[in-house]
């Protein structure tokens, strides 16, 4: 078994908590027990549309929107992306009606917001029901790290030296407020709003605590809204994605030219400004719930679970000594310093395609065809190119009434065991030569 891929995969029909590092004052199962039965929108986590109809055993419908559609039809190849799927083709889920397919809430929103995308509807009939499993890309820490170990002779000494060095010196610039982190999960509180403008200063020398940061007030905004948007979703067993798109968009005015969550820092003042905007009843609690919940997932994803969280210090580590103590935390570090590597764009398919590798053949083996962003089942789903065992049909689609999907025309296309190349996915740089962050945004 593959216990890094392994580890890093949910299922909220049945869920196995996780260990913690000893001293942390909450478990996993408390956490757990908290989202699924004190929030508004637990219920979702465990009883919602999309991981009922990926158990079903059932044919599964997802739209994909894409500007490449002549690319593809010359081809007749469809390739995955890298991203928060690792390595699937970025998707939402549909709902067949009576009068067509009614696209998930984020399927909904791509149509509005994507107007010079062509959309897709692929339909995949799985050979068997089978678990709905997602896959949390905050926790591939350890996946990036082997795989970085395996493939260090793509790299220059050169390159091999700065992403070692530059990856140790994040931990160690930022060890004072990961400390603070320490501190807070095993009890021993800071004030919310310090804390928030701690955490905001310290994203731009860790970029992955954005990636934590946003997750946190994003599982905050969909567990805990009560609007009657959210309501109306809730009912037809949706969270309501908008939500988290509404926080990313209006925290980095660029994030529509580019998904990159290293710029998302807000500190306690914008942040309350941003959850009061979205929904004000949730703002009194957003800066204690950041606290809280980024404390205890920071240091159960970053640490080894061996570590006692009382007794660690960032502060003086070296590579060897993280590799022991926080593998996951410097793997997610190396992962986002090799991006900006002037080399990137040739070694992407060299890395990027071993952990591709490696999802597939854990996916297969696990009769996973539609793998989902496991940090929440907020929509983002994927297909895995490599699934042996299902039929599967594209067409492209056309929007009608109310916004539902009608296949007009199917497509001579087969899925391949392939990345897409750099330049066609969101995992590009943008014009400053930043390389982009969370997913492959269809």
């Amino acid at each position: 078994m593959d216990t890094d891929l392994d580890d890093a995969h949910t299922d909220y029909t049945a869920p196995r908590p996780r260990p913690v590092p000893a001293g942390c004052a909450q478990s996993d199962a408390d956490w757990l027990r908290y989202l699924q039965t004190d929030t508004p929108g637990g219920p979702l986590l465990a009883g919602n549309a999309m991981t009922r109809q990926l158990a079903s055993g059932h044919p599964i419908h997802l739209m994909h929107t894409t500007t490449a559609l002549d690319a593809i039809r010359a081809s007749g190849q469809l390739y995955a992306s890298s991203g928060c799927l690792v390595a699937a083709l970025y998707c939402a889920p549909l709902t067949p009606t009576a009068n067509g397919l009614r696209p998930h809430n984020l399927g909904a929103y791509l149509l509005r917001t994507k107007p010079h995308t062509r959309t897709l509807v692929i339909e995949i009939t799985p050979d068997s029901p089978v678990p709905a499993r997602g896959i949390d890309y905050l926790r591939l820490g350890p996946v990036h790290l082997g795989t970085y170990q395996d493939l260090r002779g793509f790299l220059t000494e050169a390159e091999d030296a700065r992403l070692r060095r530059r990856a140790v010196q994040q931990i160690r610039t930022a060890a004072p407020f990961l400390d603070t982190v320490l501190a807070n999960a095993t009890g021993r509180g800071t004030p919310p709003e310090a804390f928030v403008d701690q955490l905001a200063a310290a994203v731009p020398v860790l970029p992955f605590l954005g990636y934590v940061y946003f997750e946190v007030l994003s599982e905050y905004l969909m567990l805990h809204s009560t609007s009657a948007q959210t309501r109306a979703y809730a009912e037809v067993g949706e969270m309501n994605n908008g939500l988290c798109k509404r926080l990313a968009f209006s925290a980095v005015s660029s994030m529509g030219t580019l998904f990159d969550l290293s710029r998302f820092h807000p500190g306690a003042d914008r942040l309350h400004a941003l959850i009061a905007g979205i929904e004000p009843r949730l703002d009194p609690g957003a800066a204690r719930y950041t606290r809280d919940r980024l404390s205890h997932l920071f240091t159960a994803v970053a640490l080894d679970h061996g570590q006692d969280a009382t007794a660690f210090t960032f502060r003086g580590q070296d590579f060897n000594s993280l590799s022991r103590t926080a593998p996951s935390l410097l793997g997610q570090c190396l992962f986002r310093e090799m991006r900006i590597l002037e080399r990137y764009p040739q070694l992407y398919l060299a890395f990027e395609q071993a952990k591709a590798l490696r999802a597939w053949s854990y996916w297969n083996d696990h009769q996973i065809a539609t793998p989902f962003n496991g940090f929440l089942p907020k929509g983002e789903i994927g297909v895995n190119p490599a699934y042996p065992g299902a039929a599967c049909t594209v067409w492209l689609a056309e929007a009608g009434e109310r916004g539902l999907l009608h296949p007009v025309d199917e497509l001579d296309v087969a899925f391949v065991p392939r990345l897409a190349d750099l330049s066609m996915t969101a995992m590009r740089r943008d014009s400053t030569g930043r390389a982009a962050g969370h997913q492959a945004d269809t």
